[in-house]
């Protein structure tokens, strides 16, 4: 008997060759496939060309026209210069391409040198020279941030608030949606109205309410500034209410029938049935924590207690941005999301259907 781990690439071939005529691709089938794939496209072009421009020199993201790899030009060691000379594919006058060493460069002309033959130099119109690159990684636009910048202090503090946040919301959400679904009293619908109508105030208008009160708590320039604000979501207690509506009322009598507390109901039956739409909330929860940036930036002034996303900020000067880096770290960034986007995904499907979410 076949293994499901043998089955599973078989059918995934089996789906993305299915077509609509047996022996001929159908017009419907032809759509699809370009539709999907641009649809591919669009939504993974954008990271890879970010994975790939985090490997280029500063000077290879400042070309024109840009290149996708990265690319660097070949340099050689030239007996009598104390510098490596960079090498170019230089047109000469009777039309040959040879490869040849730039000694140095004035106005519009070069001076050039065969590596090989090094006594004899060439006055080359720069015109003429075409760079000879190969791909080279550069390494040190990870390794510099390490050694330069508190990062694995940014990074440490963005996973606490990150995890610590999202249990707070998990748990505070999880309670706020038991008793909206789960109590039947006179106001339920209102109340919930109004939690989802606190979705349509832009976060701008709260700020500096939400800064006042955070500072009489004296938590400025602490992690929980960060943390406790944004506990309680309405897209939260609207997506585990919903998904909570549809546990059977039954389970619910049966538990206090049996002398069950409160507590142990929504503990013990209540939550583990609700799992798929908390794994769903855990990963929008991670994807906000993770990735915001402006309230940190306001109530964190101090470097020890930066955040991930704030911490980048340091590498953006008053006159110089120092693109190679912002690049490397936002793909390292990336790296904790995706990790728990591809454990927790099988959830997703059933945790947003089954909430009425769209």
């Amino acid at each position: 008997m076949m293994s499901d781990s043998a089955e599973q690439p078989r059918s995934v071939g089996r789906l993305i060759t299915a077509k609509r005529g047996r022996s001929k691709l159908h017009w419907s089938d032809v759509f699809s496939y370009v539709y999907l794939g641009l649809g591919v496209l669009l939504m993974f072009a954008p990271v890879v060309w970010l994975a790939l421009s985090s490997f280029k020199t500063p000077a290879g993201l400042l070309e024109f026209p840009p290149t996708l790899l990265p690319l660097g030009q070949i340099s050689v060691e030239v007996p009598g210069y104390d510098d490596p000379l960079l090498m170019f594919s230089t047109t000469m006058e009777d039309g040959s391409v040879r490869e040849l060493a730039q000694v140095r460069r004035i106005g519009i002309v070069a001076t050039m040198l065969d590596p090989n033959d090094p006594d004899q130099t060439f006055s080359v119109p720069i015109t003429q020279n075409e760079p000879i690159r190969e791909v080279r990684m550069a390494w040190e636009n990870y390794s510099g941030p390490l050694e330069r910048f508190n990062f694995m202090s940014y990074l440490w503090n963005s996973v606490i608030v990150t995890t610590a946040a999202t249990i707070v919301t998990l748990l505070i959400n999880s309670m706020a949606a038991y008793g909206l679904s789960i109590y039947e009293f006179r106001g339920r619908n209102a109340i919930m109205l109004f939690v989802i109508g606190t979705l349509m105030i832009p976060i701008t208008v709260i700020l500096v309410p939400m800064y006042l009160v955070v500072t009489s708590m004296g938590m400025v320039n602490s992690l929980w500034a960060v943390i406790l604000p944004g506990a309680a979501t309405p897209t939260g207690v609207f997506l585990l209410r919903q998904y909570m509506l549809t546990i059977p009322k039954d389970l619910i009598e049966a538990a206090r029938m049996d002398k069950a507390s409160e507590w142990q109901i929504y503990w013990r039956v209540v939550m583990p049935l609700a799992l798929p739409a908390i794994a769903v909330l855990a990963i929008f929860s991670i994807m906000w924590r993770w990735n915001e940036f402006l309230w940190p930036l306001i109530v964190l002034s101090r470097s020890e207690v930066y955040t991930l996303q704030v911490g980048l900020n340091a590498f953006q000067g008053e006159l110089n941005v120092q693109w190679h880096y912002i690049l490397a770290m936002t793909v390292v960034t990336l790296i904790p999301v995706v990790l728990v986007f591809a454990f927790l995904q099988k959830f997703i499907t059933t945790g947003i259907a089954s909430s009425g979410m769209k």
